[in-house]
């Protein structure tokens, strides 16, 4: 404690008020996020070019049996594999969607999207079937206007 004290190693009240404040929204924040994912990951299962939707929280998905018995609720994250595009028909669909960002950050509020080279992973051979795969952070944002940001997505990508 003396060399806390004598450094200054200790979280700033502003910092701890931040967490705490979040702490409290953070059930009603988890809920949205998954039942908005859960709503987009079955409107995308419908799409002809969605080769497959990677949640384990569909009722159809591989694991899900798995997923149930240790997890109570599902995060806002997934991932697509969409049928082969070209560079041009993936930059065009990411470059302008007005909801989706593109980034790492997730569990946040805003929703994002990024693409996967999933040819370079460890185990590429469990995996690519030469699609273009996709990954999702559904954020708090209205459902419909999601989904209509990745109806226009799709559109300007040829699909």
């Amino acid at each position: 404690r003396d060399i806390h004290r004598q450094l200054g190693i200790c979280a700033a009240p502003d910092d701890i008020y931040l967490a705490l404040r979040g702490l409290r929204t953070l059930p009603t924040r988890l809920e949205k996020h998954e039942t908005t994912a859960l709503a987009i990951a079955q409107w995308l299962q419908g799409l002809s070019f969605v080769r497959r939707v990677l949640f384990p929280a569909l009722p159809d998905a591989q694991g899900h049996d798995l997923w149930k018995r240790d997890f109570e609720g599902a995060a806002g994250l997934f991932s697509i594999e969409l049928d082969p595009c070209t560079e041009a028909q993936l930059a065009a669909m990411l470059d302008d969607m007005a909801h989706f960002s593109m980034g790492y950050s997730w569990g946040g509020y805003e929703s994002l999207i990024v693409p996967c080279a999933i040819n370079r992973s460890i185990n590429p051979d469990r995996f690519d079937t030469g699609g273009q795969y996709l990954r999702l952070n559904i954020g708090l944002e209205n459902k419909d206007d999601l989904i209509a940001d990745l109806q226009d997505g799709f559109a300007r990508a040829g699909y």
